[in-house]
C-alpha cells in the first residue's frame, strides 16, 4: 500500500525571488554608497519576513537606507517620527463616532502601510513603542475590542541612536526581539563620502529612485524565501549557535526559540541574495551577528559587546561540511 504524505509537497523555488532581490539591491545602493553589506543584510532582514532597527550614530545615513528600501519596494509608505508626546492611538488608529450615519466607524492609523519608517524609535515612550508589538508579531492591531488585519506585506523599519540618552526611552527585551536583525551602518570610506559630496547617491539620488517591485511580488519573494532548502545538518549548526548564547559566560539571558528561527530565516533570505538555491553554514556565519547581537543580554556591555561574543561562538563551533 502506498503511503501518503500529510503534507502537500512545497512549490517549486522559481528564482523569482533571487531576481526581486537583485532588482532591490540594485537600487538601494543607488542610494546608499559604499555599504554593500550593510544593503545585503537590511534586505535579507525584510526577504526573511521580518523588521529592521536602524541604529547608529547620527548623519551615517539610517534613515536614507529605509527611505530608500521604502521607495524600492513600492506599495503603501507611511513615516512616523518617534516623539515624548506620540500616543499609541497615533500610531494604530482610532474609533470615531459620525453623527450623520449615528455610527462608530475605524479610522486607520499610519502602521496601515507596506512600509512603514518610525524613526527615531526610541524617543517614544515604552506605552507607545509596545502598541507596535501585536502589529510586529501578529500583522494585526486591535483598537476597542475589535482586531483589524494590517496590509500584506507589512515591513516596520525603525531607526534610533544609541548614544542619545536625554529625552529617550530604550527598548524593552521583548521589543528588540521582535526585530530580526539589528544592523549598523558606521562611516562612508573616503572615495563614498567623496561621492556625496559631488552629488552622487545620498539624498540626490533618493529623490530619482523608482519602485522595482510591488507588494504582491515582495509577498510572493518572502513565501520562496521560506522554501530555500536547509540541511540538517545546517539547521543543527543554527541549534548549536544559539545554545551556545545560552551558556557563554557573559550572557545572562540567551537567545530564544524565535531568535533560532529568526536567524534560519535571515540566512535563507541571504542565500537567494546570494544567489544560491540553499542555505550554506557560510549564510548563517554572515547574519549571525546581526540576528542575534541585539536578542542577548550580557552580564555587562553593549550591542558591539553582544557582537564580538557571538563572533567567539562562531569562530569556536565546528562549521559543518558538505
Amino acid at each position: 500500500m502506498q503511503s501518503v504524505s500529510p503534507f502537500p509537497p512545497p512549490p517549486p523555488i522559481s528564482g523569482r525571488a533571487a531576481q526581486v532581490a537583485a532588482d532591490l539591491f540594485a537600487n538601494v545602493t543607488l542610494a546608499l554608497r559604499g555599504k554593500p553589506d550593510q544593503a545585503r543584510l537590511a534586505l535579507a532582514g525584510l526577504l526573511s519576513g521580518g523588521h529592521l532597527l536602524i541604529e547608529d550614530v547620527p548623519g551615517v545615513g539610517k534613515t536614507l537606507l529605509a527611505k530608500a528600501i521604502a521607495r524600492s519596494v513600492g506599495g503603501t509608505f507611511r513615516r512616523v517620527q518617534g516623539t515624548p508626546d506620540l500616543l499609541p492611538a497615533d500610531l494604530t488608529g482610532v474609533t470615531i463616532f459620525r453623527r450623520q450615519s449615528e455610527t462608530w466607524e475605524f479610522q486607520p492609523g499610519p502602521l496601515f502601510a507596506n512600509v512603514v519608517l518610525l524613526d527615531e524609535i526610541n524617543r517614544a515612550t515604552p506605552r507607545t513603542q509596545a502598541a507596535t508589538l501585536e502589529a510586529m508579531e501578529e500583522r494585526q492591531v486591535t483598537v476597542d475590542g475589535h482586531t483589524h488585519a494590517l496590509p500584506d506585506p507589512f515591513l516596520l523599519i525603525a531607526t534610533q541612536n544609541p548614544f542619545e540618552h536625554a529625552g529617550t526611552f530604550p527598548l524593552v527585551e521583548g521589543q528588540r526581539d521582535r526585530f530580526s536583525l539589528v544592523l549598523e551602518l558606521g562611516l562612508p570610506g573616503r572615495e563614498s563620502e567623496r561621492e556625496l559630496l559631488l552629488g552622487h547617491g545620498g539624498t540626490a539620488a533618493l529623490a530619482r529612485l523608482k519602485p522595482v517591485t510591488d507588494p504582491t511580488a515582495l509577498a510572493n519573494a518572502i513565501a520562496e524565501v521560506h522554501r530555500v532548502p536547509v540541511h540538517t545538518a545546517v539547521t543543527d549548526y543554527v541549534l548549536d549557535i544559539t545554545a551556545a548564547t545560552r551558556s557563554h559566560p557573559m550572557v545572562s539571558l540567551g537567545a530564544s526559540p524565535r531568535a533560532s528561527l529568526s536567524l534560519l530565516r535571515v540566512a535563507q533570505a541571504h542565500a537567494t541574495i546570494v544567489g544560491r538555491s540553499f542555505v550554506a553554514p557560510d549564510d548563517v556565519k554572515r547574519v549571525a551577528a546581526a540576528v542575534l547581537g541585539h536578542r542577548i543580554i550580557l552580564s555587562g556591555g553593549d550591542l558591539r559587546t553582544a557582537t564580538a561574543v557571538i563572533d567567539e561562538i562562531l569562530a569556536k563551533l565546528a562549521v559543518p561540511r558538505g
